[in-house]
């Protein structure tokens, strides 16, 4: 999963998002519904790009197939410290079709789901426009 993290740690939005399969299924740390496509999970990590600062991934776990990947990071939102995961499953072609964060502690989650919610018409007019 090195290109994922690599493309992250650039801030490459472009170079992520070229690594969506087109029916990806993105799981929020802070909405209860999913959000399925490639559209939308692409806006949706844009936007994280910019709400997140001092992002670093600090440790990466593979499965033994090389489908499942754990990528543990840290960051800031809002100056708040945020520890998390991004749980990533790679179809046959190799393509992230599941894309789960899971993050802590509360407060920081609390600032993430403000952040992210003061710019979701922007996330969804992102996403429509394909």
């Amino acid at each position: 999963m090195n290109e994922f993290r690599k493309a992250v740690e650039a801030r490459d939005h472009r170079a992520m998002t070229a690594l969506l399969a087109d029916d990806v299924v993105f799981t929020s740390p802070v909405a209860f519904k999913p959000y399925p496509g490639k559209a939308i999970t692409g806006a949706i990590l844009r936007a994280v790009l910019e709400v997140f600062t001092d992002f670093r991934y600090v440790r990466e776990i593979s499965g033994a197939d090389g489908r499942d990947h754990a990528l543990v990071f840290t960051a800031k939102v809002d100056g708040k410290e945020i520890n998390g995961c991004d749980f990533l499953h790679l179809d046959d072609d190799g393509l992230i079709d599941e894309f789960t964060v899971m993050v802590r502690p509360l407060s920081a989650a609390n600032a993430l789901a403000a952040a992210m919610g003061a710019r979701f018409e922007e996330i969804a007019r992102e996403a429509a426009q394909g």
